[in-house]
């Protein structure tokens, strides 16, 4: 009786994530940059994958939809605190505006679809504003402690100022002007300078 090969079950499982990973940047790439649907079989071929491949992780177009919500938003508090552990928190904060942004633009491509999925009830906007102000609160918790953030900011009014951006954010030829807006919402987080 032949016995399997070692290890090669492991091996399929990374293939097969690095599969799924790679079709979710290729499509949030491709959702972002295209103003009409996108066909899956593109998707695919772009992610050098096979169609039955693509199916195998998403049979739908809301599923493959859904993940990349669900692997957007994650990424925000990632890049949140990978940038406050480098950087002063007002500092980190201002440049964590590139991250959102990106993960604006990626919203804003897979919209139609993206509401269909909400629709269906398996994912919600509150999940995305929860990751946002979860974010949004570790920057103003570590920049109260310096000194170099409000400590009365309230971060579920800043998300939302943030969340404002969004239309913005992911209007053809917008994005320099979504980035200035966001600055200013961060130079109005910086304390009042002290009085004599």
């Amino acid at each position: 009786m032949p016995t399997a090969e070692p290890g090669r079950p492991r091996a399929r499982i990374a293939e097969a994530r690095r599969n799924r990973q790679k079709l979710i940047e290729v499509a949030t790439q491709a959702f972002a940059a295209e103003t009409k649907p996108v066909a899956l079989e593109t998707i695919a071929k772009r992610a050098g994958v096979g169609i039955g491949t693509l199916y195998r992780h998403f049979p739908n177009r809301e599923a493959l939809v859904e993940a990349i919500y669900a692997d957007q938003i994650g990424q925000l508090r990632t890049s949140a605190e990978k940038l406050l552990a480098s950087h002063p928190p007002a500092a980190a904060l201002r440049r964590w505006t590139g991250t959102f942004l990106e993960w604006a633009a990626a919203k804003h491509g897979m919209a139609e679809a993206l509401h269909r999925v909400v629709a269906s009830g398996r994912i919600t906007h509150g999940e995305m504003r929860g990751e946002l102000i979860a974010a949004v609160a570790l920057f103003l918790e570590a920049g109260a402690a310096a000194g170099d953030l409000r400590a009365d900011a309230d971060p579920a009014d800043v998300a939302a100022l943030f969340a404002g951006v969004l239309v913005v954010a992911g209007a053809p030829d917008q994005r320099d002007q979504a980035q200035r807006m966001l600055y200013l919402i961060v130079d109005g987080l910086r304390p009042a300078p002290a009085s004599p």
